[in-house]
């Protein structure tokens, strides 16, 4: 029994993977151009028994200003609820970054490498009519320069109880954020909260 075990241990340490890995690979991620201008989000939220329940669409726009930026996200959802999310992201020349949001609790930090980011952050999300702190584990990786694939497992007491799968696609690098900041500021005020 005990050597099944150490296998399975070693098997499981040896899936792990880490950002810098992915140095050599291409395009490069840099968040500054990817998250500039506007953007669609497609996705996909499971449980930890791997069941589909949530389905969302969102839309978001960024503006970015010598390596500070901000990331403005509406979410709709397919019960019908409409969410948002306004990050404040910085992003240094050794490709760390980090970054701060109203539902995000403390700092999200990461490392850029190559192709790919990692980040981790403490996510507070309403959970039968109260919240829920998750640990949100993210690995965001650049296809082409207009198409990024995101892979997020939320985990609670270091279990892993949900699974995002998202697309995202950059649709005009210029475009100006003051439609979408202004509805993240009427979607903010609906939940009561502040920006």
């Amino acid at each position: 029994m005990r050597i099944a075990f150490l296998a399975a241990a070693a098997l499981l340490a040896g899936c792990s993977q880490s950002v810098t890995e992915y140095r050599q690979q291409t395009p490069v991620l840099q968040l500054d151009h990817f998250f500039a201008g506007s953007g669609r989000a497609y996705g996909v939220l499971h449980d930890w028994r791997g069941r589909q329940t949530l389905r969302f669409t969102a839309d978001l726009c960024g503006e970015w200003q010598q390596g500070r930026g901000d990331l403005y996200e509406v979410f709709y959802f397919s019960d019908g609820r409409v969410e948002q999310r306004h990050w404040q992201l910085q992003q240094d020349s050794q490709g760390k970054v980090s970054g701060t949001a109203g539902d995000v609790i403390g700092e999200a930090a990461g490392q850029l490498a190559g192709n790919a980011l990692y980040w981790q952050y403490v996510l507070r999300i309403p959970y039968d009519g109260s919240t829920l702190d998750v640990t949100v584990k993210d690995w965001l990786y650049l296809i082409d320069p207009q198409n990024l694939i995101n892979r997020t497992t939320m985990h609670k007491f270091g279990i892993k109880v949900a699974e995002l799968t998202l697309s995202i696609q950059q649709t005009d690098a210029g475009a100006d954020c003051t439609d979408l900041k202004r509805k993240v500021a009427e979607v903010a005020a609906t939940q009561g909260q502040i920006l």
